[in-house]
This record gives C-alpha cells, structure tokens and sequence, in this order.
C-alpha cells in the first residue's frame, strides 16, 4: 500500500473526479494552505485533498449555542471538527488540482479569522483568495496530522475499478438521467436545454451524474467511495428511477437548488 501526505480541505459538500470546485477561502488555516500552494510552480499540480464533513462545521463557530459577532472565532487547524479531526471526516476523499488561485484583497475582517497577523506574511493581504480546483482521484483518509497550520493527511489514492457490465450500466444510466432531467424540467416549469452532449465512457458517467443529480450529501458520499464504477452506476440506475417516478407524482420541486450549491464560504 502506496500512502503520501497530502493537505485536507474539509466541506460540507463532496467532490467528484472530473468536477470543478469553486472556493471562497477567508478563514487562515485554509489561507496559509493557498499560500504554500502559490509557492508550486504552476506547470506543476497543486493537490489537497477534499473530504466531507461527517460531524462538524466548515467555518469554526464563535462560541456554544447563539454565535457573538463581536467573539473571536476558534483557533487552529482543527477548529469546529472536535479533538479528533478524523472523527468528524468521511474518509474516502477526492484529491483536488487548484487550477486558479487569484489573492484577494480586503482587510482580513470576515467572520471566521482569528486575527492572527501571521494570516497576512505573504504580501500582507488579508482578503482571501478566489480558488477553482479541479477533482482527480480518489482517496482513502488514514490519518490527520493537526499540528501544522492547515490539517494534512496521510493518504491512499484508490484506483477505479470498472466492475462488470459497466458499460452496458452506463448505458442505462444516462437514459434513465436524461428522463430523470425532463421529469424534473417539467416538475419545476423549466424547459431541458437541447444538444447536451454526454459522455459515454463508464467511469465519466457515474461522476457526472453523481454530480449532477439532486442528491444528499450521505447519498453522494456512498457513490463516491462505491468500491468499483459499475456498482456505482447500478445504484444511480436505482436512484434514477426512483427519484423519477417521485417527481412524476409531485406537482413542484421548489427547493431543489438548495441541494446544487457547491461550497459555502471557508
């Protein structure tokens, strides 16, 4: 078993290989991670890992029960995921490239800072950072290390196995999708948008889709870490049926794009 070490960006949201994330980070743990980033050279990639968030928060909370605005926010790398960080993770993750970093500026005042002035030793810019990343691999979470100023990981990158009948799965997958988007069309008075080409390699479906369905966070983390493409697509064939038959007996889906929001701000 091959491990590495690898920077962890937990969220309440789960990446998928093959998709975009965008990132609003302000907190400092997630600043200094960004800034040790900028200092690999670009034709290089610049991996962290990405986990969801079983139990915790992405933003360290001021204080038990109603927040103080005016209270300094929990210090540290781990802050808001508890004394054991790995606790609150799922640890099957997605390995992320930070395709564009673009700093900031601002005064480094957003809720979520601690005001430490070692948040600004780069440039003395204190505004964050505007981050796309794009998901690779994935990968099984051993260990967290918190003693650094962002959480670091120690790592197994998982393989896609194909599993049997992928292909004639994939197939039926993206049939079952394209129904499940005109019934969801339908469902919230939109029109479906023609000419969408699909892809139709097996592995490139199953993330697309997982991606691109009004899923739960529990139900795409079970996709993410399915343990080989076909049975993943076997269960977004389920979940595809299902969801469209429920749809046909709704009148409306008014809340839908509740679930499509990608990140919330870090």
């Amino acid at each position: 078993m091959t491990t590495t070490r690898l920077p962890i960006f937990p969220l309440n949201t789960v990446l998928f290989p093959g998709l975009v994330l965008p990132l609003n980070i302000f907190e400092q743990r997630y600043r200094a991670l960004m800034r040790d980033l900028l200092e690999i050279p670009e034709n290089a990639p610049r991996r962290f890992g990405v986990v969801a968030i079983r139990d915790g928060r992405e933003v360290a909370p001021t204080a038990v029960g109603m927040p103080d605005p005016t209270a300094q926010a929990a210090a540290g790398p781990a802050a808001g995921f508890g004394p054991d960080p790995m606790r609150a993770f799922h640890t099957v993750g997605c390995v992320a490239d930070a395709t564009s970093i673009r700093e900031r500026s601002g005064d480094g005042e957003e809720a979520g800072e601690d005001g430490d002035d070692d948040g600004d030793r780069a440039g003395g810019n204190g505004g964050g950072y505007e981050v796309l990343a794009t998901g690779t691999t994935r990968f099984r979470l051993l260990s967290v290390d918190a003693s650094g100023p962002y959480l670091v990981g120690e790592v197994e990158e998982l393989a896609e196995d194909g599993g049997e009948g992928a292909g004639a799965l994939a197939s039926g997958v993206l049939r079952a999708f394209r129904a499940y988007q005109k019934q969801l069309a339908g469902a919230r008075e939109r029109t479906l948008a023609g000419g969408q080409e699909l892809p139709d390699e097996p592995s490139v479906v199953s993330y697309l889709v997982a991606a691109a369905t009004v899923l739960d966070t529990p139900t795409r983390q079970r996709l993410l870490q399915a343990p080989d493409t076909a049975t993943r697509l076997a269960e977004e064939l389920r979940i595809l049926r299902r969801e469209t038959a429920l749809i046909g007996r709704l009148p409306s889906v008014p809340a839908a794009d509740l679930t499509r929001v990608p990140t919330s701000p870090n």
